[in-house]
């Protein structure tokens, strides 16, 4: 298993020497009040999610869409700035469609960015609105002013205060599991595989983030396809405490294979009203075992009431467009709580027993 951390210091050196990290809280106060927080933002149907450290070190995967007056570039930066930062560390890039990659130039112009990180070349060159989502990016890291790490699955990438696994990138998978994972999937039995897919969502670049004991899923849009190959005949991630549900809820990804094999205990999905949240994938995501909450950024119209999960858990209801978000603030021991800035709802999940 190959580490960055040296490769990527190097490249990221002179923004570094820039940033100004909060001061080491002592043994005991790191015990009980040192959290992760997360910022799911509400990109209307597209990806972009904030890890904030207790160190006040980021990682933000994907950036949204372009366009809109800068719309999901200002959430992100009011993101940012409620967690106490003012630059991010690392952009993780999941893939290059328009709606996870097409937010980068306005992003660098609204806030500091030190690396980033993608799965390499675009893959799908007949889509145009891909082409040119690749393309502004590309000539954002011409600039020369960021740092830019391509890792492979099994990677360990170089985030302070977290264990960020690479699981997936450019069509490539884990070729064992991790540890503790292994076992027999049964759910392979009741899944009906699907062809291979041929876009940019095949080729996410996807990872496992651990804080502690907590484990947290993020797979971008990868799709059927390749979940099977994750989790058949053998599951090779294992238990999940927070899955953010692939491809925003889309039919194309999460099949029950990959959903029941990770038994998330909370399931959160940056769907848009009108992109995302597919019926299937709603009713998918309710038979799963011991899961404990699925939380949406918005109303599925798709879903209807009878399939979107109850008002409470979702941030954004039909009808309206505030651009609310989901806030997560995790602990090491895994215990996490969830608040919908909405109405004000939180719900707690304690740490497992052990």
């Amino acid at each position: 298993m190959r580490a960055f951390r040296l490769l990527s210091a190097l490249l990221a050196l002179p923004l570094l020497a820039a940033t100004t990290f909060a001061a080491p809280a002592s043994a005991a106060s790191a015990a009980s009040n040192d959290a992760l927080k997360i910022t799911f933002i509400d990109v209307e149907g597209g990806q972009s999610t904030l890890f904030v450290t207790p160190d006040h070190h980021s990682l933000l995967i994907d950036t949204g869409w372009p366009g809109n007056e800068g719309r999901d570039a200002d959430r992100i930066v009011k993101a940012a700035k409620e967690a106490g930062i003012s630059r991010i560390d690392y952009v993780l890039l999941t893939h290059f469609h328009v709606d996870h990659t097409g937010g980068v130039p306005q992003l660098v112009a609204k806030i500091p960015v030190g690396t980033f990180i993608d799965h390499g070349v675009n893959r799908e060159t007949s889509d145009k609105a891909t082409v040119a989502s690749y393309d502004a990016y590309q000539k954002v890291l011409a600039s020369g002013h960021y740092g830019h790490l391509q890792p492979k699955p099994g990677d360990t990438l170089p985030i302070p205060g977290l264990k960020v696994t690479v699981i997936s990138a450019d069509g490539n998978l884990i070729s064992q599991p991790l540890p503790g994972a292994g076992q027999p999937n049964r759910f392979c039995a009741i899944t009906q595989p699907r062809p291979a897919d041929q876009t940019e969502n095949a080729r996410s670049l996807g990872v496992l983030i651990q804080f502690g004991e907590l484990r947290i899923l993020d797979l971008g849009d990868l799709t059927w396809d390749k979940e099977m190959q994750l989790m058949c005949p053998s599951n090779k991630i294992g238990h999940i405490d927070l899955f953010i549900v692939s491809h925003h809820g889309w039919s194309q990804s999460s099949s029950p294979a990959f959903v029941y094999g990770i038994t998330p205990r909370v399931d959160i999905m940056d769907n848009g009203a009108k992109k995302g949240g597919s019926t299937s994938t709603l009713d998918i995501i309710r038979k799963t075992q011991n899961l404990e909450d699925l939380w949406q950024l918005h109303f599925s119209e798709e879903g209807g009431v009878e399939h979107n999960t109850d008002a409470a858990h979702i941030a954004n209801l039909k009808g309206t467009d505030a651009g609310y978000p989901l806030n997560v603030t995790a602990w090491q021991d895994g215990s996490f709580e969830v608040r919908n800035p909405r109405d004000g709802t939180v719900h707690q999940y304690p740490a497992p027993k052990k």
